[in-house]
């Protein structure tokens, strides 16, 4: 009831999600979210996930507010935006590293051990960082949008696994904002909603729009810059 209209919760597979599912359900959790929002969910069927996002869609712009749960490196996090008022919070649950007794992944592993001297933990712990990178950035796809980051594990809390995230991630993950308990977080995005709401003064709005100056230069160099034509055959 804190964050309006749509949530996002990614979680590490599909099996972890429906485990947890589970556990709210025994909770009576899951009642009290739909006493909020509704509940929408990823599935392996790609006809029944398409659904469920142009429901969730819909809720979210009739003012109902929704709630979407999908999974890292599924169909929704590496294609979906959830821009606007369709991602006010996006939550990560766990850190999404990859299934590491694949074949592929493997081989993978020993090329880079071999060819680049890189080790296999330091390739996995880079990339499951970079997919959840990948995760949270479904809410912001412009400079007008604005959302909730919510790293869900402590392990987020380790400098060595922060430092693998983007700086535009980590420009805004401060100490005091870490290791939260969930009366500190709920505050913190009280305080965070509120303030993005509102609206920004024209002057604000200003300066961070392309002047007429701006568009007549880079019209000029893109005048400037010389056709490149390629010929094949």
């Amino acid at each position: 009831k804190t964050v309006p209209d749509g949530i996002v919760c990614f979680f590490t597979s599909y099996e972890y999600m429906e485990n947890v599912v589970s556990e709210w359900y025994k909770l009576q959790i899951l009642n009290r979210i739909l006493d909020h929002k509704l509940l929408f969910i990823e599935t392996k069927d790609i006809v029944e996930t398409t659904l469920a996002l142009d429901n969730f869609r819909r809720a979210c712009d009739c003012g109902r507010g929704a709630i979407f749960l999908s999974v890292a490196r599924g169909k929704v996090s590496e294609g979906i935006d959830f821009d606007r008022h369709y991602g006010r919070a996006v939550i990560l649950f766990g850190i999404p590293f990859q299934y590491t007794k694949s074949h592929i992944l493997l081989a993978r592993l020993e090329y880079l051990r071999v060819r680049f001297q890189i080790r296999e933990e330091e390739f996995l712990a880079f990339d499951a960082l970079r997919q959840a990178a990948q995760c949270v950035g479904r809410v912001i796809r412009s400079k007008a949008d604005y959302g909730l980051m919510i790293f869900a594990d402590k392990r987020y809390n380790n400098a060595s696994k922060r430092s693998k995230l983007p700086p535009w991630v980590t420009q805004f993950l401060k100490e005091t904002n870490l290791n939260l308990s969930t009366e500190e977080a709920v505050t913190v995005c009280r305080e965070f909603l509120r303030e993005l709401a509102q609206p920004l003064p024209r002057g604000a709005q200003l300066t961070t729009m392309l002047q007429k100056a701006d568009l007549d230069r880079l019209a000029n160099r893109k005048d400037e810059e010389p056709m490149q034509i390629s010929e094949q055959g």
